[in-house]
């Protein structure tokens, strides 16, 4: 394999270090790759409060008593947290779930058709955030009105 000349070696750039507290900040990601990581994000706090949503529903249907207790908890709080506060808990929730439906349809429509492209990639970004966000807001009026 020949060498490079030096001459073609000296134009190139030469990266040998990424300085990730001075650069990373200043970095914009394009909303496209913002709703994938978020997708990831939503999908990492369902996991992790599955214990939380298990005891929801099932304190919610086991039975009348049980969904007096599940009401009184949203309404009154549970061990020194304010009714409020689950309130929100279950409100991020609610977005971590629309969030993760709607991505997740999202890249299972862009397998499908395979429709890559940066203009389509922040078109159905765009839709993701409005619909996820439009329906928490909904149900977060219902949950807390």
């Amino acid at each position: 394999m020949p060498e490079m000349s030096s001459s073609s070696r000296a134009n190139r750039p030469e990266f040998r270090n990424i300085h990730a507290f001075d650069d990373l900040p200043g970095y914009r990601w394009p909303l496209a790759a913002l709703v994938s990581g978020m997708h990831r994000a939503s999908g990492l706090i369902l996991f992790l409060c599955m214990p939380f949503i298990v005891w929801m529903f099932d304190t919610s249907v086991s039975s009348e008593l049980s969904f007096a207790r599940f009401t009184s908890v949203f309404n009154n709080g549970i061990g020194g947290v304010p009714g409020v506060l689950v309130k929100l808990a279950a409100l991020g929730l609610i977005w971590a779930y629309l969030h993760h439906f709607f991505a997740g349809i999202r890249h299972i429509r862009m397998d499908i058709f395979h429709t890559v492209t940066k203009e389509a990639g922040q078109k159905t970004a765009q839709l993701t955030l409005v619909l996820s966000l439009g329906l928490t807001l909904a149900l977060g009026a219902k949950l807390f009105y």
